[in-house]
Protein backbone atom coordinates (compact mmCIF):
# COMPACT_ATOMS: atom_id res chain seq x y z
CA UNK A 1 0.00 0.00 0.00
CA UNK A 2 1.32 3.34 -0.99
CA UNK A 3 2.49 5.38 2.37
CA UNK A 4 -0.03 8.27 1.81
CA UNK A 5 -1.30 10.66 4.53
CA UNK A 6 -4.69 10.26 6.88
CA UNK A 7 -7.27 12.17 6.16
CA UNK A 8 -8.52 14.50 8.53
CA UNK A 9 -11.54 13.49 10.98
CA UNK A 10 -14.53 15.37 9.22
CA UNK A 11 -16.51 18.33 11.23
CA UNK A 12 -19.67 15.45 11.00
CA UNK A 13 -18.28 12.84 13.62
CA UNK A 14 -19.28 12.96 16.74
CA UNK A 15 -17.29 11.97 19.21
CA UNK A 16 -19.02 9.91 22.09
CA UNK A 17 -16.45 10.23 25.21
CA UNK A 18 -14.35 12.62 24.04
CA UNK A 19 -14.30 16.17 25.87
CA UNK A 20 -13.42 17.38 21.91
CA UNK A 21 -13.13 16.88 18.25
CA UNK A 22 -10.05 14.09 18.08
CA UNK A 23 -7.61 16.05 15.46
CA UNK A 24 -4.90 14.09 12.99
CA UNK A 25 -1.88 15.72 14.55
CA UNK A 26 -2.79 14.91 18.46
CA UNK A 27 -2.20 11.31 16.85
CA UNK A 28 1.42 11.91 15.52
CA UNK A 29 4.46 10.41 17.04
CA UNK A 30 2.67 7.24 17.68
CA UNK A 31 1.29 4.42 15.67
CA UNK A 32 -2.30 4.59 15.92
CA UNK A 33 -4.73 1.91 14.68
CA UNK A 34 -7.76 3.43 13.40
CA UNK A 35 -10.74 0.94 13.47
CA UNK A 36 -13.92 0.92 11.50
CA UNK A 37 -16.90 -0.75 13.83
CA UNK A 38 -20.48 -1.33 14.11
CA UNK A 39 -21.73 -1.38 17.67
CA UNK A 40 -23.85 -4.63 16.88
CA UNK A 41 -21.41 -6.78 14.57
CA UNK A 42 -20.13 -9.60 16.71
CA UNK A 43 -17.07 -9.54 14.82
CA UNK A 44 -16.22 -5.81 15.46
CA UNK A 45 -16.75 -5.96 19.01
CA UNK A 46 -14.22 -8.99 19.05
CA UNK A 47 -11.71 -6.66 16.91
CA UNK A 48 -12.54 -3.72 20.17
CA UNK A 49 -10.90 -6.53 23.05
CA UNK A 50 -8.13 -7.15 20.61
CA UNK A 51 -7.61 -3.91 20.19
CA UNK A 52 -7.92 -3.84 23.60
CA UNK A 53 -5.31 -6.17 24.51
CA UNK A 54 -3.01 -4.62 21.91
CA UNK A 55 -3.43 -0.94 23.68
CA UNK A 56 -2.20 -2.92 26.85
CA UNK A 57 0.66 -4.29 25.10
CA UNK A 58 2.63 -1.68 23.33
CA UNK A 59 1.31 0.72 25.89
CA UNK A 60 2.14 4.82 25.11
CA UNK A 61 3.79 3.36 21.73
CA UNK A 62 -0.18 3.01 20.41
CA UNK A 63 -3.02 4.96 19.61
CA UNK A 64 -6.18 3.37 19.64
CA UNK A 65 -9.16 5.24 17.83
CA UNK A 66 -12.64 3.71 16.97
CA UNK A 67 -15.21 4.77 14.73
CA UNK A 68 -19.00 3.63 14.69
CA UNK A 69 -20.66 3.43 11.31
CA UNK A 70 -24.09 2.52 11.55
CA UNK A 71 -25.32 -0.66 9.67
CA UNK A 72 -29.32 -0.40 10.81
CA UNK A 73 -31.61 2.82 11.13
CA UNK A 74 -32.03 2.74 14.64
CA UNK A 75 -27.78 2.49 14.91
CA UNK A 76 -27.60 6.35 13.68
CA UNK A 77 -28.97 7.47 16.57
CA UNK A 78 -25.72 8.19 18.63
CA UNK A 79 -27.26 7.40 21.64
CA UNK A 80 -28.10 4.33 20.96
CA UNK A 81 -24.48 3.37 19.13
CA UNK A 82 -23.00 4.86 22.87
CA UNK A 83 -25.32 2.06 25.08
CA UNK A 84 -24.22 -0.59 22.56
CA UNK A 85 -20.56 0.06 23.14
CA UNK A 86 -21.15 0.71 26.61
CA UNK A 87 -21.99 -2.78 26.92
CA UNK A 88 -17.52 -3.22 27.06
CA UNK A 89 -15.15 -1.33 28.76
CA UNK A 90 -13.34 1.30 26.30
CA UNK A 91 -10.56 3.15 26.92
CA UNK A 92 -9.93 4.77 23.72
CA UNK A 93 -11.64 7.22 21.79
CA UNK A 94 -14.88 5.90 19.82
CA UNK A 95 -16.12 8.46 17.00
CA UNK A 96 -19.86 8.09 15.71
CA UNK A 97 -19.58 8.17 11.46
CA UNK A 98 -23.51 8.67 11.24
CA UNK A 99 -23.24 9.23 7.42
CA UNK A 100 -20.50 6.91 6.36
CA UNK A 101 -18.11 10.20 5.67
CA UNK A 102 -14.82 8.98 6.87
CA UNK A 103 -15.71 5.24 5.61
CA UNK A 104 -15.60 6.76 2.88
CA UNK A 105 -12.27 8.71 2.70
CA UNK A 106 -10.68 5.73 3.81
CA UNK A 107 -12.24 3.55 0.85
CA UNK A 108 -13.68 1.06 3.81
CA UNK A 109 -15.72 -1.54 2.59
CA UNK A 110 -16.58 -3.98 5.69
CA UNK A 111 -16.71 -4.13 9.02
CA UNK A 112 -14.36 -4.56 10.91
CA UNK A 113 -11.33 -3.08 9.55
CA UNK A 114 -8.38 -1.63 10.86
CA UNK A 115 -6.45 1.14 8.94
CA UNK A 116 -2.50 1.46 10.70
CA UNK A 117 -1.58 4.79 10.56
CA UNK A 118 2.69 5.10 11.30
CA UNK A 119 4.11 7.79 13.66
CA UNK A 120 4.14 10.48 10.62
CA UNK A 121 0.54 10.20 9.98
CA UNK A 122 1.39 7.75 6.88
CA UNK A 123 -1.67 4.84 6.04
CA UNK A 124 0.47 2.07 5.57
CA UNK A 125 -1.54 -1.24 6.44
CA UNK A 126 -4.67 -2.14 6.65
CA UNK A 127 -7.15 -4.92 8.07
CA UNK A 128 -10.08 -6.15 7.19
CA UNK A 129 -12.31 -8.64 9.05
CA UNK A 130 -11.84 -10.59 12.34
CA UNK A 131 -8.94 -12.89 13.67
CA UNK A 132 -5.44 -11.62 12.17
CA UNK A 133 -4.48 -10.55 15.47
CA UNK A 134 -0.67 -11.91 15.24
CA UNK A 135 -0.33 -10.28 12.29
CA UNK A 136 -1.62 -7.34 13.26
CA UNK A 137 0.32 -7.18 16.00
CA UNK A 138 3.51 -7.47 14.24
CA UNK A 139 2.68 -4.64 12.12
CA UNK A 140 2.22 -2.40 15.37
CA UNK A 141 5.81 -3.92 16.23
CA UNK A 142 7.27 -3.23 13.05
CA UNK A 143 5.78 0.55 12.98
CA UNK A 144 7.21 0.99 16.28
CA UNK A 145 10.44 0.17 15.17
CA UNK A 146 11.08 2.57 12.62
CA UNK A 147 9.49 5.61 14.11
CA UNK A 148 11.68 8.18 14.92
CA UNK A 149 11.99 9.81 18.10
CA UNK A 150 10.44 12.95 18.55
CA UNK A 151 9.62 15.38 21.18
CA UNK A 152 5.74 15.14 21.49
CA UNK A 153 4.14 18.87 22.15
CA UNK A 154 0.51 18.28 21.37
CA UNK A 155 -2.33 19.12 22.81
CA UNK A 156 -3.70 15.44 24.84
CA UNK A 157 -6.93 13.88 23.68
CA UNK A 158 -8.54 14.42 27.15
CA UNK A 159 -11.38 11.51 27.65
CA UNK A 160 -14.72 12.00 29.00
CA UNK A 161 -16.35 10.15 32.03
CA UNK A 162 -19.26 8.09 29.99
CA UNK A 163 -21.52 4.99 31.18
CA UNK A 164 -24.16 4.20 32.57
CA UNK A 165 -26.04 4.90 35.75
CA UNK A 166 -25.37 2.39 39.14
CA UNK A 167 -28.11 0.56 39.04
CA UNK A 168 -28.54 -3.01 40.17
CA UNK A 169 -28.61 -4.61 36.75
CA UNK A 170 -26.47 -3.88 34.08
CA UNK A 171 -27.36 -4.75 30.50
CA UNK A 172 -29.60 -7.85 31.18
CA UNK A 173 -29.37 -10.12 28.65
CA UNK A 174 -30.54 -13.74 28.72
CA UNK A 175 -33.44 -14.91 30.84
CA UNK A 176 -34.77 -18.28 31.85
CA UNK A 177 -37.84 -19.33 34.54
CA UNK A 178 -37.95 -22.82 36.33
CA UNK A 179 -41.14 -22.99 38.65
CA UNK A 180 -41.35 -19.84 41.13
CA UNK A 181 -37.63 -19.18 39.50
CA UNK A 182 -36.35 -16.59 37.47
CA UNK A 183 -33.03 -16.50 36.24
CA UNK A 184 -31.46 -13.89 34.59
CA UNK A 185 -27.78 -13.26 32.87
CA UNK A 186 -26.85 -9.71 34.43
CA UNK A 187 -23.90 -9.29 31.46
CA UNK A 188 -22.75 -5.70 32.88
CA UNK A 189 -21.91 -7.39 36.23
CA UNK A 190 -20.70 -10.63 35.06
CA UNK A 191 -23.14 -12.55 36.80
CA UNK A 192 -26.57 -14.49 36.76
CA UNK A 193 -29.31 -13.99 39.23
CA UNK A 194 -31.52 -16.34 40.85
CA UNK A 195 -34.39 -14.39 41.95
CA UNK A 196 -37.93 -14.87 43.17
CA UNK A 197 -41.00 -13.65 40.63
CA UNK A 198 -41.27 -10.18 42.62
CA UNK A 199 -37.60 -9.38 42.02
CA UNK A 200 -35.68 -10.61 45.31
CA UNK A 201 -32.62 -11.59 44.56
CA UNK A 202 -31.80 -15.43 46.12
CA UNK A 203 -28.60 -16.45 44.91
CA UNK A 204 -25.41 -14.87 42.64
CA UNK A 205 -23.43 -17.01 40.55
CA UNK A 206 -20.28 -15.38 39.52
CA UNK A 207 -18.18 -13.04 41.80
CA UNK A 208 -19.32 -10.15 39.43
CA UNK A 209 -16.32 -9.29 37.81
CA UNK A 210 -14.62 -10.87 34.60
CA UNK A 211 -12.72 -14.33 34.37
CA UNK A 212 -13.09 -17.58 33.39
CA UNK A 213 -12.89 -19.83 36.74
CA UNK A 214 -15.00 -22.72 37.84
CA UNK A 215 -15.83 -23.54 41.56
CA UNK A 216 -18.16 -22.74 43.78
CA UNK A 217 -20.56 -19.83 42.92
CA UNK A 218 -19.40 -17.18 45.11
CA UNK A 219 -16.04 -17.32 43.95
CA UNK A 220 -16.66 -18.70 40.05
CA UNK A 221 -16.13 -15.92 37.11
CA UNK A 222 -17.93 -15.11 33.95
CA UNK A 223 -17.45 -12.71 31.25
CA UNK A 224 -20.20 -10.90 29.55
CA UNK A 225 -23.16 -13.79 30.21
CA UNK A 226 -25.71 -14.03 27.53
CA UNK A 227 -28.20 -16.39 27.03
CA UNK A 228 -29.86 -19.07 29.37
CA UNK A 229 -31.27 -22.49 29.25
CA UNK A 230 -32.53 -24.43 32.23
CA UNK A 231 -33.47 -27.91 32.14
CA UNK A 232 -34.15 -30.05 35.38
CA UNK A 233 -31.20 -28.49 38.47
CA UNK A 234 -29.19 -27.44 35.37
CA UNK A 235 -28.70 -23.58 33.81
CA UNK A 236 -26.41 -23.89 30.66
CA UNK A 237 -24.98 -20.35 30.22
CA UNK A 238 -23.93 -18.71 26.75
CA UNK A 239 -20.94 -16.70 28.56
CA UNK A 240 -19.85 -14.86 25.31
CA UNK A 241 -16.73 -13.09 26.67
CA UNK A 242 -15.10 -16.22 27.49
CA UNK A 243 -15.93 -17.90 24.21
CA UNK A 244 -18.13 -20.77 26.47
CA UNK A 245 -20.58 -22.58 27.24
CA UNK A 246 -20.92 -22.93 31.27
CA UNK A 247 -23.40 -25.25 33.55
CA UNK A 248 -24.31 -24.09 37.14
CA UNK A 249 -25.15 -27.10 39.42
CA UNK A 250 -28.32 -25.30 40.74
CA UNK A 251 -28.47 -27.96 43.81
CA UNK A 252 -24.62 -26.71 44.78
CA UNK A 253 -24.05 -23.62 42.77
CA UNK A 254 -21.21 -24.76 41.45
CA UNK A 255 -20.39 -23.39 38.07
CA UNK A 256 -17.94 -25.79 35.81
CA UNK A 257 -16.60 -25.45 32.16
CA UNK A 258 -19.15 -27.83 29.34
CA UNK A 259 -16.52 -26.23 26.46
CA UNK A 260 -14.80 -23.39 26.20
CA UNK A 261 -11.18 -22.82 25.76
CA UNK A 262 -11.47 -19.34 26.66
CA UNK A 263 -10.37 -17.75 22.86
CA UNK A 264 -12.69 -17.59 19.80
CA UNK A 265 -12.27 -20.24 17.42
CA UNK A 266 -13.80 -22.64 15.18
CA UNK A 267 -14.07 -26.38 17.00
CA UNK A 268 -12.65 -29.31 15.57
CA UNK A 269 -15.70 -32.05 14.83
CA UNK A 270 -15.55 -35.22 16.65
CA UNK A 271 -15.28 -36.41 19.90
CA UNK A 272 -14.85 -34.79 23.18
CA UNK A 273 -11.57 -35.29 25.94
CA UNK A 274 -10.94 -31.86 27.39
CA UNK A 275 -13.75 -29.56 27.23
CA UNK A 276 -11.43 -26.63 27.68
CA UNK A 277 -9.68 -27.10 24.40
CA UNK A 278 -13.12 -26.82 22.16
CA UNK A 279 -12.42 -23.13 20.70
CA UNK A 280 -15.91 -21.23 19.93
CA UNK A 281 -16.55 -17.83 18.69
CA UNK A 282 -19.09 -15.35 20.84
CA UNK A 283 -21.57 -18.62 21.70
CA UNK A 284 -24.66 -16.48 22.15
CA UNK A 285 -27.43 -19.14 22.94
CA UNK A 286 -27.51 -22.51 24.19
CA UNK A 287 -31.02 -24.83 23.69
CA UNK A 288 -31.51 -28.62 24.57
CA UNK A 289 -33.38 -30.71 22.36
CA UNK A 290 -33.70 -34.03 21.15
CA UNK A 291 -30.88 -35.10 23.42
CA UNK A 292 -28.71 -33.13 22.66
CA UNK A 293 -27.48 -29.03 23.07
CA UNK A 294 -27.47 -26.39 20.28
CA UNK A 295 -25.15 -23.77 20.44
CA UNK A 296 -25.25 -20.91 18.46
CA UNK A 297 -22.27 -19.10 17.64
CA UNK A 298 -22.13 -15.60 16.65
CA UNK A 299 -18.50 -15.04 15.39
CA UNK A 300 -18.85 -17.67 13.03
CA UNK A 301 -22.40 -17.58 12.20
CA UNK A 302 -23.00 -21.23 12.68
CA UNK A 303 -25.20 -23.58 14.74
CA UNK A 304 -23.69 -26.31 16.50
CA UNK A 305 -24.50 -29.58 17.88
CA UNK A 306 -22.86 -31.21 21.37
CA UNK A 307 -23.81 -34.40 22.60
CA UNK A 308 -23.09 -34.31 26.73
CA UNK A 309 -23.53 -38.28 26.95
CA UNK A 310 -20.81 -39.26 24.11
CA UNK A 311 -19.76 -36.59 24.34
CA UNK A 312 -18.75 -35.08 20.69
CA UNK A 313 -19.67 -31.90 19.05
CA UNK A 314 -20.80 -31.53 15.13
CA UNK A 315 -21.82 -28.79 13.05
CA UNK A 316 -25.78 -28.31 12.70
CA UNK A 317 -25.63 -26.05 9.79
CA UNK A 318 -24.18 -23.12 8.17
CA UNK A 319 -20.91 -22.53 6.01
CA UNK A 320 -19.06 -19.37 8.37
CA UNK A 321 -20.67 -16.52 5.73
CA UNK A 322 -22.63 -13.99 7.20
CA UNK A 323 -25.89 -14.51 4.64
CA UNK A 324 -29.18 -15.54 4.49
CA UNK A 325 -29.42 -18.86 2.99
CA UNK A 326 -31.35 -22.10 3.48
CA UNK A 327 -30.20 -24.95 2.85
CA UNK A 328 -28.51 -28.47 4.75
CA UNK A 329 -25.84 -28.17 6.98
CA UNK A 330 -22.81 -26.36 5.16
CA UNK A 331 -25.31 -25.33 2.43
CA UNK A 332 -26.73 -23.09 4.64
CA UNK A 333 -25.49 -19.57 5.90
CA UNK A 334 -26.92 -17.70 8.87
CA UNK A 335 -25.95 -13.69 9.59
CA UNK A 336 -24.68 -13.77 13.93
CA UNK A 337 -27.42 -16.45 15.50
CA UNK A 338 -28.08 -14.83 18.65
CA UNK A 339 -31.09 -16.59 20.60
CA UNK A 340 -32.38 -19.86 19.96
CA UNK A 341 -35.52 -21.81 20.83
CA UNK A 342 -36.40 -25.20 20.47
CA UNK A 343 -39.32 -28.06 20.37
CA UNK A 344 -38.66 -31.22 19.54
CA UNK A 345 -36.68 -31.91 16.47
CA UNK A 346 -36.39 -28.28 15.17
CA UNK A 347 -34.11 -25.57 16.68
CA UNK A 348 -35.59 -22.23 15.60
CA UNK A 349 -32.68 -19.28 15.55
CA UNK A 350 -32.80 -15.68 15.91
CA UNK A 351 -30.10 -13.82 12.70
CA UNK A 352 -29.44 -10.68 14.30
CA UNK A 353 -27.63 -8.83 11.24
CA UNK A 354 -30.11 -10.87 9.16
CA UNK A 355 -33.20 -9.88 10.46
CA UNK A 356 -34.47 -12.91 10.18
CA UNK A 357 -35.98 -16.06 12.16
CA UNK A 358 -34.69 -19.31 10.80
CA UNK A 359 -35.46 -22.76 11.57
CA UNK A 360 -33.32 -26.09 11.36
CA UNK A 361 -34.38 -29.82 11.33
CA UNK A 362 -32.22 -30.89 14.35
CA UNK A 363 -31.19 -34.26 12.52
CA UNK A 364 -30.85 -33.44 9.10
CA UNK A 365 -29.34 -29.82 9.40
CA UNK A 366 -32.37 -28.56 6.75
CA UNK A 367 -32.72 -24.74 7.30
CA UNK A 368 -35.20 -22.81 6.66
CA UNK A 369 -36.22 -19.06 6.65
CA UNK A 370 -39.48 -17.66 8.16
CA UNK A 371 -38.90 -14.33 8.23
CA UNK A 372 -36.64 -12.28 6.34
CA UNK A 373 -34.64 -11.71 3.20
CA UNK A 374 -30.63 -11.08 3.46
CA UNK A 375 -28.31 -8.99 6.06
CA UNK A 376 -29.29 -5.80 4.25
CA UNK A 377 -32.81 -5.91 4.06
CA UNK A 378 -34.92 -4.63 7.44
CA UNK A 379 -37.56 -2.81 8.54
CA UNK A 380 -40.86 -3.08 10.83
CA UNK A 381 -43.99 -4.54 9.29
CA UNK A 382 -46.55 -6.93 10.35
CA UNK A 383 -48.22 -9.12 8.02
CA UNK A 384 -47.89 -12.15 6.41
CA UNK A 385 -44.81 -13.53 6.88
CA UNK A 386 -43.60 -13.10 3.11
CA UNK A 387 -43.85 -9.22 3.72
CA UNK A 388 -43.05 -9.14 6.89
CA UNK A 389 -40.02 -7.37 8.49
CA UNK A 390 -37.43 -7.12 11.30
CA UNK A 391 -34.56 -4.82 12.44
CA UNK A 392 -32.05 -6.92 14.26
CA UNK A 393 -34.04 -9.18 16.60
CA UNK A 394 -32.01 -10.41 19.65
CA UNK A 395 -33.86 -12.78 21.82
CA UNK A 396 -36.61 -15.15 20.78
CA UNK A 397 -39.08 -17.32 23.69
CA UNK A 398 -41.58 -20.66 22.39
CA UNK A 399 -44.47 -20.35 24.12
CA UNK A 400 -45.10 -23.54 26.19
CA UNK A 401 -48.98 -23.57 25.24
CA UNK A 402 -49.69 -22.33 22.10
CA UNK A 403 -47.76 -22.19 18.55
CA UNK A 404 -46.75 -18.82 18.77
CA UNK A 405 -42.78 -17.71 18.71
CA UNK A 406 -42.36 -13.95 20.60
CA UNK A 407 -39.72 -12.33 19.41
CA UNK A 408 -37.65 -9.31 20.87
CA UNK A 409 -37.68 -7.19 17.63
CA UNK A 410 -34.42 -5.23 19.65
CA UNK A 411 -33.93 -2.30 16.61
CA UNK A 412 -37.83 -1.46 16.52
CA UNK A 413 -37.84 -1.67 20.08
CA UNK A 414 -40.60 -3.51 20.25
CA UNK A 415 -42.32 -7.02 21.21
CA UNK A 416 -43.55 -9.13 18.17
CA UNK A 417 -45.00 -12.31 17.99
CA UNK A 418 -45.27 -14.70 15.31
CA UNK A 419 -47.94 -17.32 14.75
CA UNK A 420 -46.12 -20.70 13.61
CA UNK A 421 -47.19 -22.77 10.90
CA UNK A 422 -47.99 -20.47 8.19
CA UNK A 423 -49.08 -17.80 10.73
CA UNK A 424 -48.60 -14.21 10.43
CA UNK A 425 -46.23 -11.90 12.70
CA UNK A 426 -48.09 -9.08 14.33
CA UNK A 427 -46.77 -6.23 16.94
CA UNK A 428 -47.88 -6.29 20.71
CA UNK A 429 -49.02 -3.06 21.68
CA UNK A 430 -47.44 -2.17 24.90
CA UNK A 431 -47.91 0.64 26.82
CA UNK A 432 -44.08 2.16 26.59
CA UNK A 433 -41.74 1.54 23.86
CA UNK A 434 -38.65 -0.86 24.91
CA UNK A 435 -34.78 -0.25 25.25
CA UNK A 436 -33.02 -3.09 22.67
CA UNK A 437 -34.47 -5.56 24.73
CA UNK A 438 -31.81 -8.85 24.50
CA UNK A 439 -33.92 -11.62 26.50
CA UNK A 440 -37.46 -13.16 26.26
CA UNK A 441 -38.71 -16.04 28.65
CA UNK A 442 -42.26 -17.20 28.38
CA UNK A 443 -44.48 -19.20 30.69
CA UNK A 444 -48.17 -19.33 32.12
CA UNK A 445 -49.48 -16.87 30.00
CA UNK A 446 -46.85 -14.43 31.01
CA UNK A 447 -43.95 -12.83 28.92
CA UNK A 448 -40.80 -11.71 30.87
CA UNK A 449 -38.35 -9.41 28.84
CA UNK A 450 -34.64 -8.24 29.05
CA UNK A 451 -35.04 -4.51 28.72
CA UNK A 452 -31.56 -4.35 27.97
CA UNK A 453 -30.73 -0.50 27.29
CA UNK A 454 -33.05 0.08 30.36
CA UNK A 455 -30.97 -2.29 32.33
CA UNK A 456 -34.36 -3.51 33.66
CA UNK A 457 -36.56 -6.91 33.17
CA UNK A 458 -40.18 -6.58 32.28
CA UNK A 459 -43.34 -8.96 32.98
CA UNK A 460 -45.83 -8.85 30.44
CA UNK A 461 -49.15 -9.89 31.18
CA UNK A 462 -50.60 -11.19 28.04
CA UNK A 463 -54.23 -11.77 29.30
CA UNK A 464 -54.97 -7.93 30.70
CA UNK A 465 -51.72 -6.29 28.84
CA UNK A 466 -50.25 -4.97 31.93
CA UNK A 467 -47.14 -4.50 31.36
CA UNK A 468 -44.88 -3.77 34.85
CA UNK A 469 -41.11 -3.31 36.29
CA UNK A 470 -39.47 -6.04 38.16
CA UNK A 471 -37.42 -4.60 40.76
CA UNK A 472 -34.94 -6.82 40.85
CA UNK A 473 -32.23 -6.28 43.32
CA UNK A 474 -33.65 -2.75 44.03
Amino acid sequence: MDAVLAPEFPPSLEWLNTTAPVRMAQLRGRVCALAFVNAGSAWSMQRMVDLAHLRGRHGERLNVVAVHVPRFDHERDPRRAAKRLNRQTIEFPVAHDADWTLWQHYGIEAWPTVVLIDADGRIRERFTGDGQLRELDSAVAALNAEARPRSRNVEPIEMRRVGEPMLPLRFPMGIALSGNYLYVADSGHHRVLECDHSGRVLRQFGSGGPGFIDGPMELSALNRPQGLCIERDMLYVADTGNHAVRRIQLRSGDIDTVLGAGRPGTPVEGPVGDPRTVALDQPRAVSLAAGAMFIATAGDNRLWRYDMGTPGITLLAGSGLLDVVDGVGRAAAFAEPVALASVQQVVYACDAAGSAIRSANARSGLVSTLVGRDPWNHGNADGVRTDAALQQPQAIALDPNSPVLWIADSGNDCLRSLRLGGGEISTWPLPQRLHAPCGLAVADGVVWIADTDAHAVLRLDTRDGALRHIPIGE
